[in-house]
């Protein structure tokens, strides 16, 4: 998806306790995967120095640096956010749907913990979502249900409208930004890397437009 490294203004900051065990998990799984805080922060697209202040709780993460650090970990954005599962159902019930707010996005769990793919249900907001084009082995899968959605796929920019779908080799230099003033919502498939090198991120894409 979108660059990790950009950082929410103070109207788009989540509260104080939206995301609470989030900054010791972080730095938790980077310890678990035995990565270093330069080696994790470069893997991700981030800085050492922000990535420092997510652990420590200064700064609150995207949506974007909350995926791609699951990437990197070899993990879900829901075990990075402390969420625990009793038990792996197939199942998801909409009342147990409870959206999380991270910089502006706002996301719902649309699967189960566990699994080969994560599946959520994402609220886009308008705007630009970095220049860092992403890249990572592995697939992704999107759906507008709402709004209009523009994918940036190697060369090529398309323009996904509601009930348009993408699917493509998450090799392919990729990111997304919403065209409407009310963001855009979308079902979002991707799958779950292992290695923790496995992140790259190419430099800012030559004329490329919000």
């Amino acid at each position: 998806m979108s660059s990790p490294e950009s950082e929410p203004g103070p109207a788009d900051s989540p509260p104080a306790d939206a995301l609470p065990a989030v900054a010791p998990q972080l730095r938790a799984l980077r310890r678990r995967a035995s990565l270093t805080l330069e080696a994790a922060a470069r893997s991700a697209g981030l800085s050492p120095a922000h990535l420092s202040r997510l652990e420590t709780g200064q700064r609150q993460p995207s949506l974007p640096m909350l995926l791609a650090l699951a990437r990197v970990y070899g993990t879900t954005v829901s075990e990075l956010l402390g969420e625990t599962v009793t038990e792996r159902d197939a199942v998801v019930r909409a009342a147990e749907m409870e959206p999380t707010a991270a910089g502006g996005w706002t996301y719902w769990q649309a699967g189960a913990a566990g699994r080969g793919m994560q599946a959520l249900r994402v609220q886009v907001p308008y705007g630009s979502q970095g220049d860092i084009v992403r890249v990572h082995p592995g697939e992704e899968w999107l759906y507008v249900l709402r709004g209009r959605l523009r994918l940036r796929l190697g060369d090529t920019t398309h323009r996904l409208g509601p009930g348009d779908s993408a699917h493509f080799d998450s090799l392919t230099p990729h990111r997304i930004a919403a065209q409407d003033p009310d963001g855009t919502e979308l079902l979002f498939v991707h799958t779950l890397l292992q290695s923790p090198t496995a992140t790259l991120c190419l430099g800012p894409t030559p004329g490329e437009t919000p």
